[in-house]
């Protein structure tokens, strides 16, 4: 039987470290690499170790911790994190040996609550089946949807969870119940090659990827002087879009804290068309999984399709330097040509990949009576 493990802290340079050892074997958030720490630099942050019995590193994750109005007491945060063997079939660890000795150490730092993201795998759709649920008219929810994979393993994980006291809110939305999604859409790209990839786009992908192309529409790396074009492009997208936009600080921060930790995880792609910048992206790499993590583009030159030119440009990019999955992140989970909601996956499915569900948000009261009243505090607000 393995040992008990152990919880510390662990220095930024061992954390990345750990990193690097690992993301070629499993598929390591971008949110839970030491530099994302650095990018919110509203929270505090801790990187913290899993030791064996024989002092080895077997985990680690990134905790964003963040005060509370009026309490010396932090909420702890590990978006899609942390990187442990959930349900044991690696290292044969229970689920418990694994979260006792984190929530003992975070309460021990402060914290009263912990959410946590385990990016573990529930169900998965492809992207046939989707199209033949919409054209069916049936399903107005994916999770309506017959899934073509379940993991009888992740739904496991989710009863040792709420067992063990952890608890999660409802998903009774548009799958944006959590702070990071529950439902993304990815594409394959191992062992496919560029005509593969292309082939198993839609019809209306290839032929807005050709008219691109036709039009001249210009897909290339920028810089960090490239940012305020980035970001001009971005605010236009959070006004035709209706959300809050983040500052260019934001951006700026991302960019150098990102490329710093390591040149190649954080790219910056610009389309321009006629020497104008009509669309911007930046994709995030960290070992075998490539993410297309944000995105802008202008109310002109739609018709010359830089959206579509600028994914195909990341795909293959990612494709080239080794990544094995193409994440385009966040969908909700309606099915409903009438939804505001629906252009996520139909703009999505056009790339012939997968939706999947992950198990979602999981919440840890350390102390309950303080979580209750500061939920009560922040509902109010």
């Amino acid at each position: 039987m393995p040992g008990p493990l152990t919880v510390r802290r662990i220095s930024t340079d061992d954390h990345l470290a750990y990193v690097a050892a690992h993301a070629d074997e499993r598929s390591i958030s971008f949110l839970q690499v030491p530099s994302w720490a650095r990018v919110k630099a509203e929270w505090r942050h801790v990187s913290l170790g899993w030791f064996d019995a024989d002092d080895r590193i077997v985990g680690a994750g990134l905790a964003l911790l963040r005060q509370v109005p009026r309490v010396k007491r932090f909420l702890a945060y590990l978006p899609e994190g942390p990187d442990i063997d959930w349900t044991g079939e690696r290292t044969g660890i229970e689920l418990s040996d694994w979260l006792d000795p984190m929530a003992a150490q975070l309460k021990a730092m402060g914290a009263f609550v912990i959410k946590m993201g385990p990016t573990v795998v529930v169900r998965r759709w492809q992207a046939d089946t989707i199209k033949a649920a919409i054209a069916a008219g049936e399903a107005r929810r994916l999770r309506e949807v017959e899934p073509d994979e379940t993991d009888p393993a992740a739904a496991s994980v989710g009863a040792r969870l709420a067992a063990l006291g952890w608890s999660q809110r409802p998903d009774t939305g548009a799958g944006f119940g959590d702070v990071q999604p529950r439902y993304v859409f990815q594409v394959p790209l191992a062992g496919r090659s560029e005509e593969d990839l292309l082939a198993g786009f839609n019809q209306l992908w290839r032929r807005n990827i050709k008219k691109a192309d036709k039009a001249g529409v210009e897909v290339v790396h920028g810089g960090e002087g490239d940012l305020p074009s980035f970001h001009e492009l971005y605010v236009e997208t959070a006004e035709r879009d209706r959300f809050t936009p983040r500052g260019l600080a934001y951006f700026q921060r991302m960019y150098s804290a990102m490329t710093a930790e390591d040149p190649h995880r954080l790219a910056l792609y610009l389309a321009r068309h006629d020497g104008r910048a009509l669309a911007a992206t930046t994709m995030v790499r960290v070992g075998r999984h490539a993410w297309y993590s944000y995105g802008a583009s202008s109310n002109a030159g739609r018709d010359v399709r830089p959206s579509n030119a600028i994914q195909w440009r990341m795909m293959r990019d990612a494709r080239e330097a080794g990544a094995e999955v193409y994440d385009l992140r966040g969908i909700s989970d309606t099915l409903d040509p009438a939804d505001h909601l629906f252009g996520l996956i139909q703009f999505k499915l056009g790339t012939g990949g997968y939706a999947q569900e992950y198990l979602g948000e999981w919440d840890l009261r350390l102390r309950p009576l303080l979580s209750r009243a500061v939920e009560a505090y922040l509902s109010r607000r």
